[in-house]
């Protein structure tokens, strides 16, 4: 029987940069669903392989899958697939932390200097009817960049990415990761922080890239943000769990958080009752005018990182299907 690769969410894109990849010895199927339990048991029956992009995968939508070997998630998170459930079957997950980093790190940092040079603010003020005066004016969250500390948590590919180029615009810049090992600051002429209060308290800029884990769900509430000096800012092109909004919300509102930029938030999309920081956001009030940037889960996107996404999704396929060395796999025990 033939080897069956799966991709249940349809992009609408041609497969040649796939079946270039697969060769003749791997079938392409492609469907266009909402979510996996509207799949034919037909389809389910013949899969070895399954390629999610943003569909949850539970226990009971693998048991639809009698011969599925291997789920490559396309994209780094993979908080949505029931891990232990598959490792109960012998499927293997597998994801691709590689396809957009350069892509997510300049995200983070456009972000930052959009607000910390005051160019929203701006902006919005300058498109006002009757328009702004023709003049600069202080503002807390505008300041020179080599005055700041620039404090990321979790120093993975994509902040080791951010701290570079934070480092290229003179922020003075530590970090604070637990799971690196001694030393990784040295290698990269940043500065650690040895706790995340440490962090947090030194921080005027806090720019997050932790995986979601149970470790990392609603790491940054009231108690943790309240601790960065008055007039930060703080970015998240991570995951939205990890930054409790509300807490946000309220340190913005009392002005002791100059600023936000967000490309993540809780639940995506969102839905009612939404976020009120989100609500104040699009009822444009008039307080968070210049303060605040949304982006639509935006920030890895560019023709280039896709292109880098499909190719190096069915090279990690091929992998877990055809060969005995499997790459990026991810484990019940790994957060």
């Amino acid at each position: 029987m033939p080897v069956t690769v799966l991709f249940p969410e349809e992009r609408q894109t041609p497969d040649e940069l796939e079946r270039g990849v697969f060769g003749p010895d791997l079938r392409i199927v492609k469907r266009d669903t909402k979510a996996l339990s509207e799949l034919s048991d037909a389809d389910c029956a013949e899969t070895d392989g399954l390629m999610i992009l943003a569909f949850p995968v539970t226990g009971a939508d693998l048991e639809r899958f009698p011969r599925l070997r291997a789920i490559v998630r396309m994209g780094v998170g993979y908080d949505k697939l029931d891990r232990a459930a598959a490792a109960a079957r012998n499927i293997l997950i597998c994801n691709v932390p590689d396809y957009g980093t350069t892509e997510v790190a300049d995200h983070a940092i456009a972000l930052a200097l959009t607000l910390r040079r005051g160019i929203l603010l701006h902006h919005e003020l300058q498109r006002k009817d009757p328009p702004a005066p023709w003049r600069s004016f202080q503002n807390p969250m505008i300041q020179r960049l080599g005055t700041q500390t620039f404090g990321i948590v979790g120093l993975g590919r994509i902040g080791t990415a951010v701290a570079l180029r934070a480092k290229a615009f003179n922020f003075r810049v530590v970090f604070y990761d637990p799971h690196l090992p001694n030393g990784a600051e040295l290698a990269l002429g940043i500065e650690r922080a040895p706790t995340l209060e440490d962090l947090l308290r030194q921080t005027n800029t806090l720019s997050i890239h932790a995986p979601l884990t149970p470790e990392t769900r609603g790491l940054l509430r009231r108690e943790q943000l309240a601790l960065l000096p008055k007039d930060a800012v703080v970015v998240n092109d991570a995951r939205g769990p990890i930054l409790d909004l509300d807490a946000l919300y309220d340190l913005m509102r009392d002005g002791h958080i100059a600023a936000a930029g967000l490309d993540v938030l809780p639940q995506e999309p969102p839905v009612e009752p939404i976020p009120k920081l989100l609500a104040a956001y699009r009822a444009k009030e008039p307080w968070l005018e210049g303060r605040l940037v949304i982006t639509p889960h935006s920030a890895w996107l560019t023709p280039h990182s896709w292109e880098d996404t499909r190719r190096k999704s069915a090279e990690t396929m091929r992998a877990a299907l055809l060969t005995n060395r499997p790459q990026n796999v991810i484990t019940p025990e790994m957060y």
